[in-house]
């Protein structure tokens, strides 16, 4: 007896999906609820859980193929894994006895039971890193690309083993290689969102610099104390969400929206902090961002950042959002023009910090430094609206006391 998988209610407005993994391959024994595939929608991963304790059965639909809400794509057959070998047991069986020699690195990757994704399947070849070496840091000790990085750059060097050196190398061949992928279904929506902003979307961007001496020595002060109490680290993002909620106040333009020939204003600031993860940029949101405390917003934008790296964000974790902060400066961006979010009308960019020579009181002297970019959409956003609004944040991390007395 099979029970059917069907593709689960992946939320309000999405109807279809891409299956981007299975989680587990044909013979294996699954518990209920246990994950069994990943689908990729347009905001974010979603697992399909077992509806049964079983073994999985046949799939109905392969990797990369566009299924609906409630369509059938696999099913799980009654009974235990015993009477079933394993796919290495299999695998074994069906091997030649001649073939006694260790495989080869790509060969360990394409046979590995591990659950790949397909950008880590693809990583793990290209270094020729064996998987089932690497300790996972994802959900369910699933590999990151991380993961694999990392492992290859602490791999030893080669051995001198005139077998392993007589295999020949992509760069002895001289040939030319491309590689088509198809794009996500995420990377797909990025790219429609962020093309839409630019076609409908006013978009300026305007610029300033910040001396961040005050908001490092306050680090520097409390960070230790400020982790023992909280249980979190005290980061620059406190400062910046804080110091956004102080000039949406004076500026509520910065923080509205448009919504047909009407202008919708927020009375609550949810900041959508861009983050980084595996299948490309996200937005989860930071809701109530203006009443909450530095210790709150860290902690929110640090439970997001490891969800996004584990594939666990969740639809409501990504929805709404009234204005969004795009850090560059970890990756080492010294300056950008960021793309609003819509419909949102407004994006603070931040980027790294570095020494730069400055003047104070007549005298040069070196601070460290930071720039600052805003891009809003001019439709809104007045161009001295924009500016008062940059100059407020500014004043704000140059002098963080203005964010205790709301100045």
């Amino acid at each position: 007896m099979s029970t059917e998988v069907k593709v689960p209610v992946l939320g309000e407005s999405i109807t279809e999906a891409t299956l981007g993994q299975w989680l587990k391959k044909p013979g294996e024994a699954v518990a209920v609820d246990e994950p069994i595939a990943s689908l990729e929608t347009d905001k974010v991963a979603v697992e399909v859980p077992s509806p049964v304790a079983g073994i999985m059965g046949a799939y109905a639909v392969e990797e990369g193929a566009t299924v609906n809400v409630g369509a059938v794509i696999g099913s799980i057959d009654a009974g235990t894994a015993a009477s079933t070998p394993p796919p290495a047991a299999a695998a074994a069986v069906a091997q030649p006895v001649a073939t006694t020699a260790a495989p080869a690195p790509a060969t360990q990757a394409e046979n590995s039971d591990l659950p790949l994704s397909p950008s880590v399947r693809r990583l793990v070849l290209e270094l020729g890193i064996d998987p089932s070496k690497i300790k996972g840091t994802g959900k369910d000790g699933r590999l990151t690309k991380e993961d694999v990085v990392a492992a290859a750059k602490g791999a030893p060097a080669p051995s001198a083993d005139p077998v392993a050196t007589a295999v020949p190398t992509v760069q002895a061949t001289g040939t030319r290689q491309e590689e088509r992928v198809k794009m996500t279904r995420l990377r797909q929506t990025i790219a429609k969102r962020l093309k839409s902003a630019q076609d409908t979307a006013a978009l300026l961007t305007t610029f300033n610099d910040v001396d961040m001496s005050a908001v490092m020595e306050a680090r520097a002060t409390y960070k230790d104390l400020f982790e023992k109490k909280h249980g979190v680290r005290l980061g620059f993002m406190g400062f910046f969400t804080k110091a956004v909620a102080l000039a949406t106040r004076d500026v509520p333009s910065v923080n509205a929206q448009i919504d047909g020939d009407e202008i919708v204003y927020h009375n609550y600031l949810d900041v959508s902090v861009a983050v980084s993860a595996p299948n490309g940029l996200v937005v989860p949101v930071v809701r109530n961002a203006d009443a909450m405390s530095f210790a709150q917003i860290e902690k929110a934008i640090g439970d997001f950042g490891a969800k996004a790296k584990a594939g666990t964000l969740t639809m409501d974790d990504m929805s709404g959002g009234t204005f969004t902060i795009s850090n560059g400066g970890v990756f080492g961006s010294l300056m950008s023009t960021p793309i609003i979010n819509p419909p949102q009308s407004a994006v603070l960019g931040l980027h790294r910090i570095e020494d730069r020579a400055v003047v104070r009181e007549g005298q040069v002297v070196v601070r460290p430094m930071m720039y600052l970019a805003l891009s809003y959409d001019h439709r809104l956003i007045d161009g001295r609206e924009a500016v008062t609004f940059l100059k407020i944040v500014k004043e704000a991390i140059e002098d963080p006391t203005r964010l205790l007395i709301d100045l």
